[in-house]
């Protein structure tokens, strides 16, 4: 579905993003990989690269940082001359606790990771998708970005404010070819789940339908769909992936 098609991915040396790496270059699309995992990302992109005879280069960026998302940008076009796809990943999930509670530190590094990121991503990918003919934009939110979620205002605040800014660049974009749609994914087994106990990871599986966390690449597989000429009518849409946690 995306052969010959070029990616960036951000986040991608582990959990959702690495997954969506994965699956992306099974569909045959050529991939900037980043991170601020440098040894598991570069592990990642050359393991892709044997594997499924795709043209992948890691780059270390630090999305909270302007100059490092124009770079990932750059590097696209770089090595292959455009942009088609842009997976805007990278995201943490900071020091939990009450409200009153949360430092200023705590909230500004959270909103720079996760929010700021997606403005300076946003506005670096997608001139060069409409220099290109078109792309997608694919904003990984969470279920989080429509419910609140005590102990994580930061977080749900940033995911809240995502989905804003997909549905308006979606708005101003779509007659220039570019698509721009969030993912909501509900409690994944990834990294970010490892501070939990068991007794929370037994709780949060009930608050899913089928009764258990879901797995990376049950959100790769939509990614991979959102980035396809197969959803062409696709966009400012909020799509969550969450087990059936928003209907219960």
């Amino acid at each position: 579905m995306l052969k010959g098609k070029t990616a960036i991915i951000t986040g991608a040396s582990s959990g959702i993003g690495a997954s969506i790496a994965e699956e992306m270059a099974k569909e045959g699309a050529n991939l900037i990989l980043s991170d601020i995992n440098d040894k598991e990302g570069q592990k990642l992109t050359e393991q892709l690269k044997q594997k499924f005879n795709i043209k992948a280069f890691y780059v270390h960026a630090d999305v909270s940082s302007e100059k490092d998302c124009n770079l990932l940008t750059e590097k696209a076009l770089e090595h292959f001359n455009k942009l088609d796809i842009a997976v805007n990943n990278a995201g943490i999930s900071g020091e939990q606790g009450p409200l009153i509670d949360c430092t200023v530190e705590n909230w500004k590094n959270i909103m720079a990771v996760n929010l700021d990121s997606i403005f300076y991503c946003m506005k670096s990918q997608i001139p060069a998708m409409i220099k290109s003919g078109g792309g997608s934009v694919i904003n990984m939110s969470s279920i989080l970005g429509s419910v609140g979620f005590p102990n994580a205002a930061p977080y749900v605040a940033t995911k809240h404010a995502m989905n804003g800014l997909t549905k308006t660049a979606a708005w101003e974009y779509a007659q220039q070819g570019v698509r721009v749609n969030a993912i909501g994914p509900a409690f994944i087994k990834t990294p970010l789940l490892e501070a939990l106990d068991d007794d929370m990871l037994k709780m949060l599986e009930t608050k899913h339908a089928f009764n258990r966390l879901g797995k990376p690449v049950e959100v790769a597989n939509l990614a991979v769909f959102l980035a396809s000429d197969k959803a062409s009518f696709l966009t400012g849409s909020y799509f969550p992936a969450d087990g059936g946690y928003l209907g219960i």
